[in-house]
């Protein structure tokens, strides 16, 4: 993929400000791109954007085609008419350094319903004729969410009651809607008609406000990049409507799961729990599922960033009753059949791989063939657990960098980079001063510095490293439930000097995107 000397920030929607309780797709989300065009940068960064559950997780969707509902702005529907002032005006002292999820949830989601309710009674019919085509649009997958999340309100209404915990579709819902007999569907579609409709009217909301927001911020020079999680939720509609294309038993249960084998950080490695493709069933459309998938995710970014990318060489398959990871095996992937199918559909692709951990040759081939970008975490260069050594085998120092990749300060799952030096050994903190040259009193602004500096095509910081945040701005500790995905920026924290220090940086480097219109950087070659 063609890309020229870029860097930008990397942050979720709900971590914008705001006052009703999380970041959303207003205003505030506007001054951000405003605030990235005034530093001089040209990529965003955000995880994925679909309708979280258990445990907040953008990576636990309950759908990887649908929006988040939470992510819609009020004050829109406001304008629009299907809300009215006073219905938003009763607002909860909300806390403004964080997302509490279930009080945003218990305030917001009537409201959104009531917009809905009054669209589908009230809107004009220009207004209509939009939605109907939005849903012509979205048919491949808009008709199975709505009715598998309507079901499942349902079923999650009744588990409350009977205090059941972990109720999913495959192990609470009745077993004919459970297992998609065609009865069962007709049955509950005339049952949650009114609930359907609703879904729908939401998602029509979500991507109207979000079609807006992105070509505002492609229009100010912009890209946008998303993620795409290589595996699915258990408990979401990607699993529910398509059986056949996951291992599962004849009950809709999972007979093997994904996960990493043990390694320096986990004696019994990670069970995440995830089903399984099977492969030689998507193969047999040529891959329509995940063509689909990543043809609808350009619809919303510009560029997509493929989570545990080492998964399309060769995954880990673990029995799915065991109870660690370190009864799997490692079974081979079509890697390379896929993204042939999705490139001859879709044509190049505009893919950043994440290819973090233990990487084989393979998966380096796999990667390479498609000339999709790596990653390189800054953070793991000077961290004795991960890398730590002046040496060519720590592809982490920029040094041994290629010019095809992104470099991060840290990521989502990283702490920040303050927080983070705060944790590092006597022999790590030397080695970290050495290479830069310099004391440790403005670290995380050294490391944007580096990352900046260095040939990787692209540099993207997160959001918490630009103001030098603390662990209280960490964004998700893996594998630890609660207190996660939560963390919000202050308006007040979009200061014009922070702008200034990171554009003098951005034009210093050639990151600056005047310097490409006016012909003065060279990009070069690997």
């Amino acid at each position: 993929m063609e890309i020229v000397r870029s860097s930008g920030i990397l942050l979720h929607p709900t971590s914008l400000p705001g006052p009703h309780g999380i970041g959303d797709l207003g205003d505030a989300a506007y001054q951000f791109v405003d605030y990235l065009v005034e530093a001089k940068q040209t990529l965003w960064q955000v995880l994925p954007l679909g309708p979280t559950g258990y445990g907040d997780s953008p990576y636990a969707s309950f759908s990887t085609f649908a929006g988040n509902p939470l992510l819609i702005n009020l004050n829109k529907l406001v304008e629009q008419g299907d809300l009215t002032q006073e219905d938003i005006a009763d607002v909860p002292d909300f806390p403004v350094d964080q997302v509490d999820f279930g009080w945003v949830i218990y305030w917001k989601i009537p409201l959104l319903e009531k917009a809905a309710k009054n669209f589908i009674e009230l809107a004009d019919p220009a207004r209509k004729s939009d939605f109907d085509a939005f849903c012509q649009e979205q048919d491949v997958w808009l008709d199975d969410y709505a009715l598998f999340m309507a079901v499942k309100e349902h079923f999650d209404a009744k588990a409350k009651e009977e205090e059941v915990f972990g109720a999913m579709w495959s192990n609470y819902w009745d077993k004919d809607i459970a297992l998609r007999q065609p009865a069962a569907i007709e049955r509950w579609h005339k049952k949650e008609a009114e609930a359907i409709a609703i879904h729908k009217v939401l998602q029509y909301y979500f991507f109207q406000q979000w079609s807006q927001l992105r070509q505002y911020a492609n229009d100010n020079g912009i890209k946008i990049i998303g993620d795409i999680p290589i595996f699915v939720a258990p408990d979401s509609v990607d699993v529910w409507a398509n059986p056949s294309k996951f291992f599962l038993d004849d009950q809709g249960q999972p007979t093997v799961v994904a996960g990493v084998p043990p390694d320096y950080f986990s004696a019994t490695g990670q069970l995440w729990g995830n089903p399984l493709y099977r492969w030689d069933a998507m193969a047999e459309n040529g891959f329509q599922w995940w063509i689909d998938r990543i043809r609808s995710t350009l619809n919303v970014v510009d560029i997509i960033r493929i989570d545990h990318f080492r998964g399309f060489e060769a995954y880990w398959e673990i029995p799915a009753d065991e109870e660690t990871a370190i009864n799997g095996q490692w079974i081979k992937a079509p890697g390379e059949e896929l993204f042939n199918a999705v490139k001859q559909a879709l044509g190049i692709l505009p893919i950043l791989a994440e290819d973090l951990g233990v990487i084989t040759k393979e998966v380096e081939a796999l990667r390479d063939e498609f000339n999709f970008p790596g990653m390189k975490v800054l953070q793991f260069a000077f961290d004795a657990k991960e890398a730590g050594s002046l040496n060519a085998a720590n592809l982490f120092l920029p040094h041994n960098y290629g010019r095809n990749c992104v470099v991060y300060t840290g990521t989502h799952d990283n702490d920040t980079t303050t927080s983070w030096y705060q944790e590092r050994t006597d022999e790590e903190k030397d080695l970290i001063r050495r290479y830069l040259g310099r004391p440790d009193d403005d670290i995380a602004w050294d490391f944007i510095r580096l990352a900046l500096s260095s040939v990787a095509r692209m540099a993207v910081i997160p959001m918490q490293d630009l103001f030098s945040l603390g662990s209280e701005a960490r964004m998700n500790t893996p594998s630890v439930l609660g207190g996660n995905w939560s963390w919000r920026y202050r308006e007040e924290n979009l200061d014009e000097f922070t702008a200034i220090r990171l554009r003098d940086l951005t034009t210093l480097y050639g990151r600056d995107p005047d310097l490409w219109k006016k012909g003065e950087a060279a990009e070069g070659d690997d």
